[in-house]
């Protein structure tokens, strides 16, 4: 018999490291498939709500932000391939690539929960920034990948026109700020147990065999 299990993934359509972790945490629940029923909720985070709607080049962003040379960047994007390599993401990291404002991708995440397709859309954002270089800012480009995902294309243009999540987005950010998650990725268990960062699916594996144990435990 399954057991459920609610996870919460908090996370940016810009941070590769969200990227990683998606698929590190969708590989450990297929190899946990006959023991866990999960359900996934994505929860807004922007790594920088106030970024211009043209964006800003990611090298100049990361020495601004982190003070991070190029040779930071570019050992840290080798890195971030490697890992996606191993759990089959494709990350094609170009030098005009630039920091885009999400705001309206997480709208379209909310929405997406509600068509039962939010799992595939978060998938098809991060394919759509981080291996096609799609500009995830923009209505239009956000309408053709929920399409991929298996959603309505003039519906998604329609929750965009009229910002019908915008407040909703705002309150489930300021919440999370306020439980003290101020970084991502993050993954919550059971709303219970925080696992902060980009994990292995062999950690995950592991977190969530203990909270399994923990329950029968109860």
């Amino acid at each position: 018999m399954k057991t459920a299990v609610h996870i919460d993934f908090i996370s940016d359509v810009m941070c590769p490291w969200c990227a990683v972790a998606f698929a590190s945490l969708n590989k450990a629940l297929l190899a946990m498939d006959e023991q866990v029923s999960a359900y996934v909720r994505l929860q807004p985070f922007e790594l920088n709500p106030d970024m211009p709607a043209a964006g800003q080049d990611l090298r100049e962003h990361l020495r601004e932000k982190y003070g991070s040379s190029d040779e930071d960047s570019a050992n840290a994007r080798q890195r971030i391939v490697q890992m996606g390599k191993q759990l089959g993401f494709e990350f094609n990291f170009r030098d005009d690539q630039r920091m885009l404002n999400t705001f309206n991708a997480h709208q379209l995440l909310q929405w997406a929960e509600n068509e039962g397709r939010q799992p595939q859309l978060e998938a098809a954002l991060f394919e759509g920034y981080f291996r096609d270089g799609r500009d995830v800012s923009q209505p239009g480009v956000l309408a053709d990948i929920a399409a991929s995902a298996g959603l309505d294309a003039e519906q998604a243009a329609a929750v965009l026109a009229d910002q019908r999540y915008a407040q909703t987005v705002r309150a489930m950010e300021q919440q999370w700020q306020e439980m003290g998650v101020h970084s991502v990725p993050a993954v919550i268990l059971q709303e219970k147990y925080l696992i902060s960062g980009a994990q292995t699916p062999e950690a995950y594996i592991q977190a969530l065999s203990e909270l399994l144990l923990m329950q029968k435990e109860e």
